[in-house]
């Protein structure tokens, strides 16, 4: 498909919307409605024997393409006719069926005119319903198709256009895990729909997709203002956004956002890169509900390797650190020490002690595993193995 239709008709009546039809009609008058389709048969009335066969009435409309009128007289020349009033039921200019109200037409045509309003306010409505419903499938292929990686046709990109979706802007992808644990399939429906509607907010011109009962996915705006990326910017925005998602939804609720790139394939690198940070964020700081991965690269890193032999040689000599030291102190020393940035003082205040003993641990720590703390590249290398350790223990 090459082109995109630019109007949506209703093509043909669905059965539930006309049985609702008649329904909410003979709730206001008395007399039987009838509602038949394109081809003259009723799909819906009060009087459940007729449903399924021909109505000679509607035939009429449908020919003439007016309203019919059949009196006493008339309905006698006609097999399972009744006297009644029947009108043509419209969407879109086009006719798509016809309602009918059974009785004497001196009595009912009062009442058609004002019934078939309503049946064609109730068939507009639907209309809306399937081009929202529509629209929102044809957001949610185009984002698959661009966390995949794949190519935008030609007739996706027209859509694209229609809706108003710029390809063009440069987005970075979000991923939010949804927890369902404990909630009923019918709560979890209304609160993922309560959460689509404040991802969807127009002002925030994201592109939101659900990739399961448990994932979301969010593209949204990489660039601020002045056209560049802003980290704090975003994570002030995804905090702000979790707090208002917790106020508003039941859920458990978790969010790591991925890196931008500038290129063709940046959206589905940077999915990937959110679900890999979403899963090392999780094992990392368990209690956090917000991951990023600028916070989190070199983790992201190490869990990329992790099927590799590689993490065992990096994670080698935490191992020996482990077994010449039962009671942990000189591990928690050294980790305490990388995460104050090997800043003497803050370590020793952090662990609550003096900073003589500090320098001793330290010290064994060189004598264990003969490296040289003053070295860059050993101190890398070592404080890549705390992390993989740490890794490690919380799979």
């Amino acid at each position: 498909m090459d082109h995109v239709p630019q109007t949506f008709t209703l093509l043909h009546m669905d059965a539930a919307l006309a049985q609702s039809i008649v329904e909410r009609s003979m709730q206001i008058i008395d007399c039987n409605v009838n509602v038949m389709d394109a081809r003259g048969v009723i799909i819906a009335s009060g009087d459940q024997s007729r449903i399924g066969t021909l109505h000679q009435g509607a035939l009429r409309v449908l020919e003439q393409q007016a309203a019919v009128e059949i009196d006493g007289d008339m309905a006698r020349h006609f097999s399972g006719v009744k006297p009644g009033v029947n009108l043509p039921l419209c969407s879109q200019d086009t006719i798509v069926g016809c309602i009918g109200l059974t009785g004497l037409p001196d009595e009912v045509r009062r009442f058609a005119e004002l019934v078939r309003l309503a049946a064609e306010t109730m068939l507009e409505q639907a209309r809306l319903m399937q081009l929202l419903a529509r629209d929102a499938r044809l957001r949610e292929t185009l984002v698959l198709s661009l966390i995949r990686g794949e190519e935008i046709t030609p007739w996706l990109r027209s859509w694209a256009e229609r809706l108003g979706i710029d390809l063009e802007m440069p987005r970075v992808a979000a991923v939010i895990e949804v927890s369902t644990s404990g909630a009923d399939v019918k709560t979890i429906v209304a609160e993922l729909e309560r959460l689509h509607g404040l991802l969807n907010l127009p002002s925030h011109n994201n592109l939101v997709a659900t990739i399961s009962i448990n994932e979301i996915v969010v593209l949204k705006p990489a660039l601020n203002g002045q056209g560049l990326w802003d980290l704090d910017m975003h994570r002030q925005r995804i905090e702000k956004l979790v707090a208002r998602m917790s106020e508003r939804t039941r859920l458990g609720l978790r969010i790591a956002l991925g890196r931008y790139f500038d290129g063709d394939l940046n959206i589905s690198r940077s999915y990937q890169l959110a679900r890999a940070t979403l899963s090392v964020g999780k094992r990392r700081w368990s209690d956090r509900c917000v991951f990023l991965y600028d916070d989190l690269r070199l983790p992201v890193m190490l869990d990329s390797l992790r099927q590799s032999w590689i993490i065992e040689d990096i994670g080698a000599p935490i191992e020996i650190l482990e077994n010449s030291d039962r009671n942990g102190q000189l591990l928690i020393t050294l980790n305490t020490w990388f995460e104050q940035n090997m800043h003497l003082g803050k370590t020793a205040e952090v662990l609550g002690i003096h900073r003589n003993t500090l320098e001793y641990r330290l010290r064994r720590v060189r004598e264990l595993l003969g490296i040289n703390l003053s070295s860059i590249e050993q101190c890398f290398g070592l404080y890549l193995g705390c992390i993989s350790r740490a890794w490690e223990k919380k799979i």
